[in-house]
This record gives C-alpha cells, sequence and structure tokens, in this order.
C-alpha cells in the first residue's frame, strides 16, 4: 500500500469517528432510558441507517476535494428528524448534529462553517433545558462540553482534510516538476540539434541547389560544389552522433546540479561536497548515473529531509557517496533492479558498489580504481 493510500485511509478513518461515536450515543441513551419506547427506538435506527449511507458517500466526495452540497443537505434534514424523534441529548440521539456538522463544515468557507456551527448550536441551546439531565452532569458542565464538541470536532476534520490536501498537492506538485524537467530536457536536446546540425543542413541545401544549376549548365564547377556538399554531409553526421552520444552519456556535473534542484524542489536538503577538479573520465559517465538513481531512490523510498553526495579522489581511487537520513524500508541486500544494474556497470570497470544502512541513516558507496 503506497503512502498517500494510507493517508487516505487513515483520513477516512479520522472523518468516520464522529459516525461511529454517534451509533454509540444512541445505543447508551436507548438502553439507558428506565423505560425505552421502542418505536421511537425503531424509527432512529432507520434514521442512523440512512444517515449513515449519506456520511459515507459525503466522506468519499470530500476526500475528492469537492463538496456534495445536496447529499449534505439531505443528511442534515435526516439528522434534524433523529434528533427530534431521539431527543436532543447531547450524549444521545443529539450528538447525530456534532457528526453531519463534522463534514458539513469541510471544504467549505470559514464564514459558511461558521454559520452553520452557529445555526447547531442555537438548537441544541434551544432544547438543552429541556433535555438536560442533571443527574448526569452539573448543567454548566454539560454545557461546556457541548460548546467544546461544536468546536472540536468539525475543527478537527477540516484540519484532518486540510492536512491530507495539502499532501495531494505536494505530490502533484513534485509530478509537475519531473515533467518540466523532462520537457526541459527535450528543448535542450532539440536546441542542440538545431545549433550543432541546423546550420550544416541549411548549407547543404543550398549547396546542393547550386550544383544542380551548375549540372544542368553543363558546367565543371558543379562536382566541386557536390564534393563540398559530401564534406558538408559529412561534417554534420559526425556532429549528430557526438551529440547523440553526449546525450547519452551522462554529465556528471550536470547531474549533480540537476539532482540538486530535484532534491531541493521535494523539500530534501541537499549538500554537495566535490573536488576542485573534475573527477577522470573512467568514473564520471558511471558516477552520474549512481547520482541519478540515488536520487530516484530518496525520492521514491525514503521520508529523508536531508541528502549528502561527495565526490573524492585520489591518485589510486574514486569514490562517490550519497548519504541521506530517510533510511529505505528493504533490506540493504535487496538492491533493486536499478541499483543491481549500476553494480554490474561498475563491476565492468573494476569498480565496486554498497547500499547499507548506518547509524539511522542510509548510506551508498560507489568505487572506481584508477590506476
Amino acid at each position: 500500500m503506497g503512502e498517500f493510500s494510507k493517508a487516505r485511509r487513515a483520513t477516512w478513518h479520522m472523518l468516520g469517528l464522529a459516525l461511529w461515536m454517534t451509533w454509540g450515543c444512541a445505543i447508551a441513551a436507548f438502553f439507558a432510558t428506565p423505560e425505552p419506547i421502542w418505536w421511537r427506538g425503531v424509527l432512529v435506527l432507520i434514521g442512523l441507517i440512512a444517515f449513515s449511507r449519506f456520511y459515507l458517500g459525503i466522506l468519499k466526495v470530500l476526500l475528492e476535494r469537492a463538496y456534495p452540497a445536496r447529499q449534505v443537505a439531505v443528511a442534515g434534514g435526516l439528522a434534524v428528524l433523529i434528533a427530534l424523534v431521539g431527543g436532543f441529548e447531547p450524549f444521545g440521539c443529539g450528538f447525530v448534529l456534532v457528526a453531519w456538522l463534522s463534514v458539513a463544515v469541510v471544504n467549505v468557507g470559514k464564514r459558511a462553517a461558521a454559520i452553520m456551527s452557529v445555526v447547531v448550536g442555537a438548537a441544541w441551546g434551544a432544547m438543552l433545558p429541556f433535555v438536560i439531565t442533571p443527574a448526569f452532569a452539573p448543567v454548566a458542565v454539560q454545557l461546556v462540553m457541548v460548546i467544546v464538541l461544536l468546536l472540536s470536532v468539525p475543527g478537527s476534520n477540516r484540519l484532518w482534510v486540510w492536512i491530507y490536501t495539502l499532501a495531494i498537492q505536494a505530490e502533484e506538485g513534485k509530478e509537475a516538476r519531473a515533467r518540466l524537467a523532462v520537457a526541459e530536457e527535450r528543448l535542450r536536446f532539440a536546441r542542440d540539434l538545431h545549433d550543432l546540425v541546423g546550420h550544416q543542413l541549411s548549407a547543404i541545401a543550398v549547396k546542393t541547389e547550386l550544383a544542380v544549376r551548375l549540372t544542368r549548365a553543363g558546367r565543371a564547377e558543379a562536382a566541386d560544389e557536390l564534393t563540398e556538399v559530401h564534406g558538408l554531409t559529412r561534417r554534420a553526421l559526425k556532429e549528430l552522433r557526438e551529440a547523440v552520444r553526449g546525450y547519452r552519456e551522462l554529465d556528471l556535473n550536470a547531474e549533480l546540479t540537476s539532482v540538486r534542484s530535484v532534491l531541493e524542489a521535494a523539500g530534501v536538503r541537499c549538500e554537495l561536497h566535490l573536488p576542485y577538479r573534475n573527477v577522470p573520465d573512467v568514473a564520471a559517465p558511471v558516477f552520474a548515473y549512481v547520482v541519478r538513481e540515488a536520487a530516484t531512490n530518496v525520492l521514491k523510498h525514503s521520508q529523508a529531509t536531508r541528502c549528502d553526495i561527495t565526490v573524492r579522489f585520489t591518485g589510486e581511487e574514486a569514490a562517490l557517496e550519497v548519504r541521506n537520513d530517510g533510511v529505505v524500508r528493504r533490506a540493504a541486500e535487496d538492491l533493486g533492479s536499478g541499483l543491481s544494474g549500476l553494480t554490474e556497470r561498475l563491476e565492468a570497470i573494476g569498480g565496486k558498489l554498497t547500499a547499507r544502512p548506518s547509524g539511522g541513516e542510509f548510506l551508498l558507496v560507489a568505487s572506481v580504481p584508477l590506476g
């Protein structure tokens, strides 16, 4: 189960808590009555079943960041009927009004939520003198408890849905940033192709047209123009291959900059500790792949808030360390397909890769011999 599925389920359970409390209060009030009236109990039961159906439907819509006004209105009418039939006791059937209010005030403005709370509070206030039982608790205490219920339960539900909405928006923002990064990379590649090959192709088109005209005129210069076209074509093909090769082979410095930008955009503070010289060519390309895969794992498999990336090398060895404070749940031996592929890349040039928890952190180390 994904993190957001867990968050959705937790929010659902918290929002549904008021419904369970309604059932508990109604059942307790019925059996606590010395001489319960059974026909009222049956009507309350039927009303609660219908109210529960609407309540759960409202929760589903609220978690989609919408507001089912019609369902809320119908549920409010059922809540009033249940309270009238069963009594307005705050900790009896009257609690259904709090349950209704707890979902009615979600995904609406503060003014609308305040108005609905005042209406429910006024209705309860009008009925409290007739339904409060001093034997249960002093009247003043019961009034305070009613006010606390009206403020805490609906306010808690608004807070839970607000936090859940923020989490969804954060995830959507992360996905949007990823799509933007892909679009920017495509634009960069298109720009590079245009700058590198566009001029050559334009020259080829001009030279070819001139060669055609010279050939039709029977002039010997046509052969020279075609020779130049041949040279331009080979040069354009060479530059195109170099551009594609550069695109396929990652640049370590560019990848480090990109990874830091992505991590910090996701709320992970990233610190780079780099040598003053460029990493040797034998290690730099594979280190770029390691950095990309490590950053992907930090975003997908951890709850990190900090990530430190260190690159160092001597005459004998180059090493890359990626350390974060969000330990992945899977075992260190289970590196996954991404890190397994990197392990094979490193082994092909005599290097090695280790990934393991270390002192409450997760440490990934890649090393390549330079001898």
